[in-house]
């Protein structure tokens, strides 16, 4: 009985998310985005609790930052979130547009000869702009990449969404042992990755991030270590009409050690966060667990804490 609530409750929880997917995909691709954009903003991010995280985290790191910026980002941060789904889930439309994004940057000479030598790559961003712009423009540019990727909480809505990102592109690499072990083979082979590394890892190490502890994981560049694999950090920046990017390629991170190099892809991605404010996605509990127990745990695994 109490399995048959469960798939009921998820079922249901699954259908509010999508309605309003279903709902716009009624419309044109260039009307769908701002709409889903639009309705995100207005209703979902009220009754999820959204804009009220936005504005605890902001409250968080930046508590100066003025009331009038504290209400727009509340609006427009959960715009882009609902712009990002929707455009997920109108794979078609998407391809064909994100696939003419520009790519630049000082990075992008050195991931075509990476490339050309058949060297691995991996390729670090996160919740910035929008990340599947930048893996369609990249495919485009000739990186075939494997995606590692951390299923959704909701199962019935995760099958869908899985579906989605995979049609947009494979491999897919799952959180868990069996993807690390896919994903391990795949780099060892000279493959490219892509890894978004701005969520709050239980696993990580309490690196700064805006000043506070964040806990970050140190695989990514552990593996680009192993592997001898540029770690090249990627935005997909979203333009002023709010549905074409330009795909910046900055350029690798300095390897050295896995705690320099994670601290250097958070300060980088900070930087461009400052610069386009709107375009990350401040709802995700990134310094939930940057003090505590966790936190403590993770300071263990920092050079000057090892002895202690």
């Amino acid at each position: 009985m109490s399995d048959t609530l469960d798939r009921i409750t998820d079922t249901a929880g699954g259908l509010a998310m999508y309605a309003p997917i279903a709902l716009t995909k009624l419309l044109p691709y260039h009307l769908r985005i701002p709409v889903m954009g639009w309705l995100t903003a207005r209703m979902v991010a009220p009754i999820a609790g959204y804009d009220k995280r936005v504005r605890d985290n902001l409250a968080h790191v930046l508590p100066a930052l003025a009331e009038a910026d504290v209400r727009r980002l509340m609006r427009a941060v959960p715009d882009t979130a609902g712009r990002n789904m929707a455009e997920l889930f109108s794979t078609p439309e998407f391809i064909a547009r994100a696939r003419k994004s520009r790519v630049y940057g000082p990075g992008l000479a050195m991931i075509r000869t990476a490339r050309a030598k058949g060297q691995p790559i991996i390729f670090v961003t996160g919740h910035f702009g929008s990340f599947n712009a930048a893996r369609i423009a990249l495919i485009e540019q000739g990186f075939e990449m494997g995606v590692f990727y951390r299923p959704m909480k909701n199962t019935w809505f995760n099958t869908r969404y899985t579906a989605a990102m995979g049609a947009l592109s494979q491999p897919m690499f799952k959180q868990g042992r069996r993807g690390k072990v896919q994903m391990v083979k795949h780099l060892r082979g000279g493959g490219v990755l892509a890894i978004l590394t701005d969520l709050n890892a239980h696993d990580g190490v309490p690196l700064d991030f805006f000043g506070k502890p964040a806990l970050s994981s140190l695989a990514t560049a552990g593996l680009a270590l192993k592997f001898n694999a540029p770690l090249v950090p990627i935005w997909g920046i979203r333009s002023e009409n709010g549905l074409d990017f330009e795909i910046l390629v900055e350029e690798p991170i300095p390897p050295s050690n896995p705690v320099t190099m994670t601290q250097e892809v958070n300060r980088r991605l900070e930087r461009q966060v400052r610069d386009r404010m709107d375009q990350w996605f401040w709802i995700h509990r990134r310094w939930k667990d940057g003090t505590g127990p966790m936190a403590d745990r993770g300071a263990k695994k920092l050079p000057d804490r090892q002895k202690d």
